[in-house]
């Protein structure tokens, strides 16, 4: 059975990048979107055994790709919507902890920013035009 639910977790990624970068990208914006909104997660999983694993979102993840161009209009569509936002810029590839990662961000201006994936959370209808005009990746 199938749930629809009101709200879409999304992420987009450039459509350039290599399969590594891909799944990279995927796992930091999640994990931006977990530590914004702990609510998504659903209740922890168990075995028949008992043996106790950690809880997942409860909603399906979209991942979709788009050229960069794509990327930084829904970048902009999602800002004028006034939806927080997870963001990847190519600089991050290049750093190795998370303080590095923030002084990259805050050293480009937000227009500028060399984004490889953005990753967001919000009504359905609302993540539907943001991410228009990428296509499912696959």
């Amino acid at each position: 059975m199938s749930t629809r639910f009101d709200t879409k977790i999304a992420v987009l990624l450039r459509d350039d990048l290599l399969t590594w970068q891909r799944l990279n990208v995927t796992a930091f914006l999640i994990s931006g979107l977990a530590g914004a909104a702990p609510h998504l997660l659903g209740e922890r999983y168990a075995d028949r055994d008992g043996t106790d694993y950690l809880p997942m979102f409860g909603q399906p993840v979209m991942v979709f790709a788009g050229d960069a161009a794509l990327l930084k209009t829904a970048h902009e569509r999602a800002l004028s919507r006034g939806v927080t936002l997870a963001i990847f810029t190519e600089e991050l590839f290049k750093t190795g902890h998370d303080a590095a990662n923030r002084e990259a961000v805050a050293a480009v201006r937000r227009d500028d920013l060399n984004l490889v994936g953005i990753g967001l959370h919000a009504p359905r209808n609302a993540v539907d035009k943001i991410v228009k005009g990428a296509s499912l990746h696959g």
